[in-house]
């Protein structure tokens, strides 16, 4: 009895001294976060401004901006003159001033010209109302409310005001409605019409000054750049792509490998570029020129040029997974047209970056964009095709092996319970009479013989088997790519056009001789693609 009391006793100790040990690692963990904190916080705002410096610019801007509309309250002679209303430029500051001027211009004047609007209709209003009686009055307004707000907010289904004059919409009936409402009670509407007015613009006329004067950003520049940088990167993520695909070395871990591969960042900055595209364009045409380069730009055309490269990155992707498909052709398979390819995507590579130049410079591109070495290149492709044709045939030919046999074989050779598996050598047959044994011995055996622990070997090998018994041949994977490569000389007219038409519209220079030209390498080097800036700022806020 004493004994199973004293191990009792033991066990409650042992478990308290468990709970202890686990508390005080937890501890200790906690407290190696906290040191390491302030230095991380440190290295993200570094990292943070780093990346585009002009964001350190506009905290400055923003913060000196509302230091500038706070004077309104703090200095005496300036609060007598306007009162409370100088909250309405606070807040003015706040929502209107954006990181680039396209967008401040866009908010600040639909601000500006939804304020007046609406305080011209409410003190329309007003001015009706308040000749009849108070009963009279109190229904007026109800309809005019009514009527105002169903009408103002179906216009904001329109396309085009949903584009262009939405926020201002907003704007207008918010201020309709606190004016005209409260005009029911407050007989100096027209005081509060004005006074707020006159706050709004002065907020407004703060955030000009900032965005227009002081170190300005321009969208349309911004724009500009995204879209050569977009194709730049496509132009290193092809080349990178079939450059490692016919490399010699193995890739191991490719799942880790894929989320950190740098030829993902050339092509996604293009297929998640849709809405900064469009956000870019609509605030550039909101613009003034601000430079000579500002002559009646067609922001648009990048955006539909956007479109283009967006398909052409569709291809990429399609090109860069054939790098992590579970079935590949054998290396000794693909060196017999790794020249060619690599020619190709070499080419293709070079007429990219040749496009990336003249957007950047604002000039044509070369007229010898599409070189006779690129024709050559696919003509090398063609015969090289042509000289293996038993590579593509089926397995049935006696000169070639499928490799999937080969490696299902070996894969069955390297389990060491084969005969409990239930899967013999047969399983890995090429044609279909392997799929057919496999059905026959299931029909054959009772559901209630064969246990769970065999059902479970046999499913994950149903999907080997269905592969191998159809009649693939070893070089189907790269045929695969091969198109692929192809498809992306053929999307590159497209891209060329819409570049030309971009050229035409906005007035790029004639393309001189003694421009750079762009030269072509095919070593493999790391990728720095340099991402197009972005602010990661919200254009629009609410009031």
């Amino acid at each position: 009895m004493f004994t199973g009391v004293t191990m009792g006793v033991a066990g409650e100790n042992y478990v308290s001294s468990t709970k202890i040990e686990t508390t005080s690692k937890h501890i200790d963990i906690f407290v190696e976060k906290m040191k390491k904190l302030p230095g991380l916080t440190w290295a993200n705002i570094c990292k943070v401004g780093k990346e585009d410096p002009r964001r350190v610019i506009h905290s400055l801007k923003v913060g000196l901006s509302l230091t500038l509309v706070s004077l309104l309250y703090l200095m005496e002679p300036l609060f007598k003159g306007i009162g409370q209303n100088a909250i309405w430029a606070v807040m003015t500051v706040v929502v209107v001033l954006e990181f680039t001027a396209g967008a401040t211009l866009c908010k600040g004047l639909n601000r500006g010209f939804g304020t007046l609007l609406a305080g011209s209709l409410a003190f329309l209003i007003e001015y009706i109302a308040q000749e009849s009686g108070r009963i009279f009055r109190a229904v007026f307004i109800g309809a005019a409310v009514f009527l105002i707000g169903t009408a103002a907010t179906y216009m904001r289904f329109f396309p085009y005001i949903k584009k262009n004059y939405d926020y201002g919409v907003v704007i207008f009936l918010l201020t309709f409605n606190l004016i005209t409402v409260s005009s029911y009670r407050v007989h100096n509407v027209l005081k509060i019409a004005q006074d707020r007015f006159f706050t709004i613009a002065i907020g407004c006329g703060i955030c000009l000054l900032m965005s227009l004067v002081i170190f300005p950003n321009w969208s349309g520049e911004d724009l500009h750049n995204s879209t050569a940088s977009k194709v730049e990167g496509l132009a290193k993520s092809i080349e990178a792509c079939v450059n490692e695909y016919f490399s010699n070395e193995e890739t191991s871990d490719t799942t880790n490998k894929s989320s950190e591969d740098p030829i993902d960042k050339g092509y996604k900055a293009v297929l998640d570029s849709k809405s900064t595209d469009e956000t870019l364009a609509l605030h550039a045409s909101w613009e003034p020129r601000h430079s000579i380069h500002c002559y009646r730009f067609p922001w648009q055309q990048y955006v539909k040029l956007g479109g283009v490269l967006r398909h052409f990155g569709y291809t990429v992707v399609a090109l860069h997974g054939c790098l992590r498909t579970e079935i590949q052709t054998p290396r000794l398979v693909r060196s017999l047209f790794k020249d060619p390819c690599i020619r190709v995507a070499g080419e293709v590579s070079k007429a990219l970056m040749e496009l990336a130049d003249s957007i950047r410079n604002r000039r044509q591109f070369s007229p010898q964009i599409l070189s006779d070495h690129l024709h050559e290149a696919l003509h090398d492709l063609d015969a090289a095709l042509k000289s293996q044709p038993r590579l593509f045939l089926g397995p049935n030919n006696d000169t070639t092996r499928n490799m999937l046999t080969f490696a299902a074989t070996a894969t069955a050779r390297q389990k060491p319970n084969t005969k409990d598996c239930g899967i013999s050598l047969s399983s890995v047959k090429t044609d279909s009479s392997a799929l057919l044994e496999w059905k026959s011995k299931r029909n054959n055996t009772n559901s209630e013989q064969v246990n769970e622990s065999e059902r479970k070997m046999l499913r994950p090998t149903l999907s080997k088997i269905a592969l191998t018994s159809l009649e693939f041949s070893e070089a189907l994977p790269f045929a695969a790519f091969a198109s692929l490569l192809l498809e992306t000389v053929a999307r590159l007219d497209l891209v060329i056009e819409e570049v030309e038409e971009l050229g035409r519209i906005a007035n790029f220079r004639e393309f001189n001789a003694g421009d750079h030209q762009i030269s072509l390498t095919t070593e493999k080097t790391e990728i720095k693609i340099a991402a197009p800036l972005q602010n990661h700022l919200p254009s629009h806020g609410t009031d």
